[in-house]
């Protein structure tokens, strides 16, 4: 049996295929490994992977994650896999890889992530080619959810949300300056809070204000990120996540106006991606 699992910054996507072939999917928290460390990781899988689950007959484990930006992160979560798929050889990547293989399988091209973060590349067919750095949600990650919940929460904080929205947002959260400035500032995950509020964003689409900061945010997406590639409008526009796929007629709005033809924008690559690995192993 071998387990094939995309891990955003929020959520883990899992889907284990059994010796049958059969699929079972299940979704454990995230595991970024900016921003929680080996023990964190194991506790947590212990803690939240199916009781049901015979860790002693998985012989593969291929996890492909938000921050695996180097050998050492990778081993972050490496060592954690291990310890807990005993038996199984572990194999750790960046979910910039799983978001190519997943919109492209073995075919060149453009590939993003719109969630929690942002990314991007120029894939060869085999591996991330080109990569401009979305540098995470400090200095950049243009058109995600933490940035679009940075902007919200910012208007919100200095009193500029208009058409009414001032007071609703705060009914809806009940969330205090310092409340906010401690989520950010003093707790773990500060990217995923500031992503979570994108919804309200999504919830509130038929307001023109929730729509320009989502258009914004991808603008900026484009011209900071996408425009930098060589030649990019000679490739087709893919997209896997969350944001893209929630928002996605922004999305495409915003695509076409960069003279960029759209393809594939889906929520989450776990189908495709276990597609890309059943073929291989055939």
């Amino acid at each position: 049996m071998i387990i094939i699992a995309d891990g955003g910054s929020t959520k883990t996507n899992w889907c284990l295929i059994d010796d049958a072939g059969t699929r079972i999917n299940f979704n454990t928290e995230g595991y970024n490994p900016d921003f929680i460390d080996t023990a964190g990781i194991q506790a947590s899988l212990q803690q939240n992977l199916p009781d049901t689950l015979e860790l002693e007959k998985i012989a593969e484990v291929h996890y492909y994650g938000a921050g695996i930006s180097s050998a050492k992160k990778a081993e972050i979560v490496a060592a954690a896999m291990r310890a807990v798929f005993t038996r199984a050889k572990v194999v750790v990547d960046h979910d910039l890889l799983a978001a190519a293989r997943a919109l492209l399988g073995t075919k060149p091209g453009f590939a993003a992530i719109l969630g929690t973060g942002t990314n991007s590349c120029i894939y060869d067919g085999k591996e991330v080619a080109v990569n401009v750095d979305s540098l995470g949600y400090f200095l950049g990650d243009e058109g995600s959810g933490s940035y679009i919940g940075k902007r919200l929460l910012r208007d919100y904080l200095r009193g500029f949300l208009p058409d009414g929205l001032q007071e609703n947002f705060r009914e809806t959260y009940g969330l205090t300056r310092d409340e906010i400035l401690d989520r950010l500032y003093n707790q773990p995950l500060p990217n995923r809070f500031l992503a979570s509020f994108a919804k309200y964003a999504y919830d509130h689409n038929n307001v023109s204000y929730c729509r320009e900061i989502v258009l914004d945010g991808f603008k900026a997406f484009f011209d900071n990120l996408v425009t930098k590639y060589p030649n990019y409008q000679n490739y087709t526009f893919n997209c896997i996540g969350s944001v893209g796929y929630n928002f996605r007629d922004a999305l495409i709005q915003v695509a076409k106006s960069h003279d960029m033809e759209v393809g594939k924008i889906i929520r989450s690559p776990i189908d495709d991606l276990v597609d890309y690995h059943t073929v291989l192993t055939k």
